[in-house]
């Protein structure tokens, strides 16, 4: 299981900047990343390499933060994949809340993060089905 940081930011210019600015002074690696955004704030989930350093320097730095389970599936980058995933999991009648990519650094497969109502309950689904779950 995945440990995912959420964070709270307005929408404005350079702001992005300013997130990753104090992740690297925490020597926080981002490992991937999805931002949703509106008008006036927006909503930037990540898998980083030190989730709990990454949530104490964005708080300490103003941002609102929380952590997430979030689970991070290996597949191989082969045409219809993310298709099967998303099959399996509709099949087992599990729903996807929202779902990025990231990388193995190692293997250099793609790895599907995604969010659930019961991230335990689908991680085991998904391994009971061949998945690489990291």
């Amino acid at each position: 299981m995945l440990k995912q940081i959420s964070i709270f930011a307005e929408n404005k210019r350079g702001q992005m900047r300013r997130i990753t600015q104090v992740l690297l002074e925490h020597e926080v690696n981002i490992l991937g990343s999805v931002t949703n955004d509106s008008a006036e704030y927006g909503m930037i989930r990540m898998v980083v390499s030190d989730p709990e350093e990454a949530l104490q320097a964005l708080t300490d730095s103003g941002y609102i933060c929380r952590l997430t389970d979030v689970i991070g599936v290996e597949v191989n980058d082969e045409v219809g994949n993310l298709n099967k995933l998303l099959t399996t999991l509709y099949n087992s009648n599990i729903n996807v809340n929202y779902i990025y990519l990231s990388f193995n650094r190692h293997s250099g497969k793609p790895i599907m993060v995604l969010h659930t109502d019961d991230c335990y309950e689908v991680e085991e689904c998904l391994m009971g089905n061949g998945y690489d779950v990291v």
